[in-house]
């Protein structure tokens, strides 16, 4: 398992939320489980912590029990998107937590196995869901989405600039035979990609990035997940994030700064109690992985990590 799985700037992580956890009767909550690799971690390193465990993927979930049998008393694992946090901790009788992780973005798992559809640089289905009982699939979208949706969503979740001449050629395309796998697509954009535009990167990596995160409503759903695990915390808790894309960053960014602000007005030579931060920012902007694990995991390259604490509860 460590040897198909490792995860993303783990000591790091363990580093930020130990002062959280290390009280007896410490819940972490792993709000984006995979495979279990920093969930396994947490629970070895503190014998007193107990594990809530999300995750919209049903065969991640099922990887991450096994992995986590030897901590089971110890673990609560539940099937559903990250802002169902509160339903979660609801239906398991937690009040509040010490600690959240997030480790945004598709799992090893998702992107290993081909048949589901995420990658670009090999032929499967057109799926590119997280949560394989759910009903969007790339190919529903690819099929449905008028022009100026494809054309938006290219636009918004890709910042791709040929969105207009993708989605016409697409449309096209449709018209006379469906979309149905991942090869089928890249051959449109690759026919409608200008040789100069081909030559400084794969043309279809960031509409594929578009349409995962238009499957998975991975922005709307980190936006309402965000303020959840922050109202989650107890005074003391932590949160970490890792996002590994701009626009998960840019949502992090703003409302971890909307905690850690002041809301007094202007001018008044002191802070009004109600009114101070109820989180301070532990980390400067966002951090980066080391160069030397950048290169023993590829997939850290474009990580970045945020971390708070809360310091109040909130009025």
């Amino acid at each position: 398992m460590n040897e198909i799985h490792t995860p993303v700037m783990l000591e790091r992580t363990v580093e930020l939320l130990a002062p959280a956890l290390s009280a007896p009767g410490a819940v972490l909550v792993d709000a984006t489980l995979g495979m279990g690799g920093h969930s396994e971690a947490f629970l070895r390193r503190f014998p007193e912590l107990h594990l809530v465990g999300l995750d919209r993927d049903t065969d991640a979930i099922a990887i991450a029990e096994a992995r986590l049998a030897p901590f089971a008393d110890r673990v609560d694992l539940v099937h559903t998107v990250y802002d169902g946090l509160p339903d979660a901790l609801e239906s398991l009788g937690i009040d509040s937590v010490q600690g959240v992780l997030f480790d945004l973005g598709v799992s090893s798992l998702q992107l290993d196995r081909v048949e589901r559809g995420f990658s670009y640089s090999q032929d499967a289905p057109l799926d590119m869901r997280m949560d394989a009982t759910s009903e969007l699939t790339a190919a529903k979208v690819l099929a449905e989405y008028s022009e100026a949706d494809l054309r938006r969503i290219f636009y918004e979740y890709g910042d791709e600039k040929l969105a207009p001449r993708y989605a016409r050629r697409i449309v096209e395309r449709r018209a006379v035979t469906p979309f149905e796998r991942s090869g089928d697509l890249v051959d449109v954009i690759q026919a409608a990609t200008p040789a100069a535009v081909a030559r400084s990167g794969h043309p279809a990596k960031r509409v594929f990035q578009a349409l995962r995160i238009e499957v998975n409503q991975e922005l709307s759903v980190l936006e309402r997940a965000i303020p959840a695990a922050l109202e989650a915390l107890s005074v003391g808790g932590r949160i970490v994030v890792l996002a590994y894309q701009s626009l998960e960053d840019r949502i992090v960014k703003r409302q971890l700064a909307a905690a850690s602000t002041s809301t007094s007005p202007a001018g008044l030579p002191v802070e009004l109690p109600d009114h101070a931060p109820t989180f301070k920012l532990l980390v400067r902007g966002a951090e980066l992985a080391s160069d030397e694990e950048k290169r023993q995991n590829p997939r850290a390259t474009p990580v970045r990590l945020r971390a708070a604490e809360r310091l109040r509860s909130a009025s």
